[in-house]
């Protein structure tokens, strides 16, 4: 990226270069063509020890996570979590978009380690070099339909990513694993089978919801870090979804209109479990729950869908 521009900027610059990519299959997962084109380069990526992953379906949290792990190693200090947009603090592994817009690898080799990266890609496609490494690993997990809801919802503002489509053949589409990223089924099972051998911090959304100072002292000890209680009570303030929508380092505001439009949806849209039954007619629900029954019959992971 030019060093005169901001993130904001060089995504304003790219212009028309930014479209809805289409998807492209890499070792059978279906990734936004750039993203396909460039994938050995992601794969062959080695991560120092010291960087932590943070993993998620897309819609899962994963923003969240990302806020609460960086004021983690800030020890709360919310003016170094204001020295860039989330997307810089944070990079984003796999993404590529046209130039000027930098790759999540190009930002990456401009930080120091400890680093805090993002992924959504499922685990046999994220590079060894974290396993062989021993990095620390963050799985953020949200049950099937409040995911279905706010991937149906992020895709129509996000130009992209392809077009949704109407809500009824969306959610076909999320049952044949046909999105990017792939299936949220084989996702969510991939990290949680191997959460021993791994080493993985597997936390589920709805957990965070309901006790997010319970699920942030549970990050800070997997990451050993010393942080106070009083520290701990401002991070859970701060990561609130009502400040965090404000927040316009963590917000995406930062990300000009034409390409993520949130007059027709905010990227923090509601933050809640359970608006599924908002959505879903009663046949909708029938014919998902008995797919969803079919392909988690062997999964035995404890998702909620209300609180």
């Amino acid at each position: 990226m030019e060093a005169t521009l901001t993130y904001t900027e060089a995504i304003e610059k790219a212009g028309n270069s930014l479209i809805r990519f289409p998807l492209k299959n890499v070792r059978g997962i279906p990734l936004m063509e750039p993203i396909a084109q460039n994938f050995e380069t992601v794969w062959a990526f080695c991560p120092d020890s010291t960087d932590i992953l943070i993993a998620t379906y897309p819609k899962a949290g994963t923003t969240w996570t990302q806020e609460i792990v960086d004021l983690l190693l800030h020890n709360g200090d919310t003016e170094a979590c204001r020295r860039g947009p989330i997307t810089m603090r944070s990079p984003f592994l796999e993404i590529f978009s046209p130039p000027p817009i930098p790759s999540g690898l190009d930002l990456l080799c401009k930080m120091s380690p400890p680093r805090i990266i993002k992924t959504h890609l499922p685990i046999q496609l994220v590079p060894e070099g974290f396993w062989e490494n021993k990095c620390k690993v963050i799985y953020v997990a949200r049950n099937a339909k409040d995911n279905l809801v706010s991937y149906f919802h992020f895709e129509k503002m996000n130009f992209t990513q392809p077009e949704p489509g109407p809500w009824e053949n969306y959610i076909q589409k999320f049952m044949r694993g046909e999105l990017a990223w792939g299936s949220w089924y084989d996702h969510v099972k991939g990290y949680w089978e191997e959460i021993e051998k791994r080493n993985i911090l597997y936390l589920f959304y709805e957990d965070m919801k309901e006790n997010p100072q319970r699920e942030v002292e549970r990050i800070k000890q997997y990451l050993d870090l010393s942080v106070t209680d009083d520290v701990i009570a401002r991070i859970v303030e701060l990561t609130s979804f009502e400040v965090m929508k404000k927040n316009p380092m963590a917000n995406y505001s930062f990300i000009p209109k034409p390409v993520f439009d949130q007059s027709i949806s905010p990227f923090m849209r509601k933050g809640e479990v359970g608006d599924w039954a908002n959505h879903f007619s009663a046949s909708q629900l029938k014919i998902f729950d008995e797919d969803y029954e079919q392909q988690m019959k062997m999964a035995n992971i404890p998702f909620r869908t209300n609180m």
